[in-house]
């Protein structure tokens, strides 16, 4: 790290930044009085910033992406190397790093056969929700084309995604949305909507059950959920929810979509947070760790069953699903997601994930026992939360600023932690962990510690 020994084209940078960008997510009045963080460079689990401070990077890219770690030179070369023979063209043709990632990406994933590329997770979502609305015209005489989701799933910021999302504030002042997008009930059984029931999460299945039944089956076409819901407070399923979320999907002909945008490449110590559970999704999406933020990519994923929908009819000009991702044509992204899946394999990443994870879970678990503001503590693999409240006994949430207060705390100890926050409203009160897969057991320790002192200093 040599940056700072550049003072002079750091603060050139810094100034064109202020000047000329439009950060995500950010009120931008701040940086009136303050510098925008620029981070400059990175390596394994770690980031240096423009001042050349150094930071342990916990939620891999800020949001659960840097899956297999920074500076990885292999990558860069398979992109380099692929962008010089071929960059580009058009996915209505094929190309050689597609075709093979393809392959090998359906290889860890039975039951699925076909990959459609673009370069997003909500475009990956969209064309999910395209295709559902197309199967519907073509094979329920317009019927079947609800789009169910849950309360605190997140599928993404186009308008058809954020129609899906659970989460309100990340509507708000986005409306109106488009129809046909009806919510379920969520799943986390530590703020149970029916008090204390016996089986909660076949409780909470039934829920989605009850929606299907008042909304008519005849007009219900998919359920799209995240495994483990995310940035909606890293919810984990209950015991038995996602086995009768199946019963119910196959029993009133309604298409399972799972978003695996953020669980997907191994961040659950799986290939696939879905895997965990014995389910058998018609589609599956992701995006983020799929090639680690060194190439932009996302895929669906479908079955045969429902590829063979759009080419039953070759005489029909409207058989086929009519649809393009521009960027889906680039190259780079399958060429650096082969070497990344090849990282994972070879490294043991999945393995690590699961025991680094128990690590964390533990870590998070004694300053529960410390730390009475920690009410719950939840996750799996390498993705974890620990829901912070006033109160255990009301489970009363703790205000957003103060959680906020401590990721910032933990900021300025070099250890970079995430939160929800302007998700949910009254309930952007969970800090989250993803570290990238690679971390190791006194990362983990330095991640806690720094929340341990957060915690201590912000809530006493």
């Amino acid at each position: 790290m040599n940056v700072a020994s550049r003072p002079n084209d750091i603060q050139a940078v810094i100034e064109a930044d202020r000047a000329h960008v439009w950060h995500h997510l950010s009120q931008h009045k701040q940086y009136e009085s303050v510098d925008p963080k620029i981070y400059v460079e990175g390596k394994g689990t770690r980031v240096w910033d423009a001042t050349g401070k150094e930071y342990l990077d916990a939620v891999a890219g800020a949001v659960w992406t840097v899956n297999v770690g920074y500076g990885r030179t292999t990558i860069a070369d398979a992109v380099r190397d692929q962008l010089v023979k071929l960059n580009y063209f058009a996915g209505a043709a094929g190309n050689v790093p597609a075709a093979l990632f393809a392959e090998k990406l359906i290889e860890k994933m039975p039951g699925m056969t076909r990959v459609y590329y673009s370069n997003s997770g909500s475009e990956a979502n969209e064309k999910v929700f395209k295709m559902v609305r197309q199967i519907a015209h073509r094979k329920h005489n317009g019927g079947k084309y609800k789009i169910l989701y849950r309360d605190r799933d997140y599928h993404g910021t186009t308008l058809g995604t954020l129609a899906a999302a659970g989460q309100k504030e990340r509507r708000e002042q986005y409306g109106p949305m488009p129809e046909g997008f009806v919510e379920v009930p969520h799943c986390l059984e530590y703020r149970s909507q029916w008090g204390d029931v016996d089986d909660y999460g076949i409780r909470a299945a039934n829920a989605i059950e009850e929606v299907i039944l008042r909304e008519g089956p005849e007009t219900v076409g998919l359920l799209c959920l995240e495994p483990v819901t995310a940035g909606g407070g890293v919810i984990t399923p209950p015991k038995g929810y996602w086995e009768r979320v199946q019963e119910i999907c196959r029993k009133y002909d309604v298409l399972l979509h799972i978003d695996e945008v953020v669980c997907g490449m191994g961040r659950t110590g799986k290939w696939f947070g879905y895997q965990h559970y014995g389910i058998e999704p018609d589609f599956v999406t992701m995006a983020k760790g799929v090639a680690s933020g060194y190439a932009a990519i996302s895929c669906t994923v479908t079955t045969e069953k429902v590829f063979e929908m759009f080419k039953d009819d070759p005489t029909d000009p409207m058989s086929y699903f009519r649809d393009i991702s521009t960027f889906g044509g680039c190259t780079s992204g399958p060429a650096a997601a082969l070497e990344n899946m090849r990282i994972i394999e070879d490294e043991g990443l999945l393995e690590n994930t699961l025991k680094m994870g128990e690590r964390l879970m533990n870590n998070l678990r004694e300053l529960q026992s410390r730390h009475q503001v920690i009410g719950d503590v939840r996750g799996l693999g390498l993705f974890c939360g620990a829901e912070l409240v006033m109160d255990r006994a009301t489970k009363e949430p703790a205000p957003e600023k103060m959680v906020q207060a401590v990721t910032a705390d933990c900021l300025a100890q070099g250890v970079i932690i995430g939160a929800t926050n302007r998700s949910v409203p009254g309930l952007n009160n969970t800090l989250c962990m993803s570290p990238p897969l690679i971390i190791n057991a006194s990362e983990i320790d330095q991640i806690t510690g720094a929340i341990d002192k957060a915690l201590t200093k912000v809530f006493g």
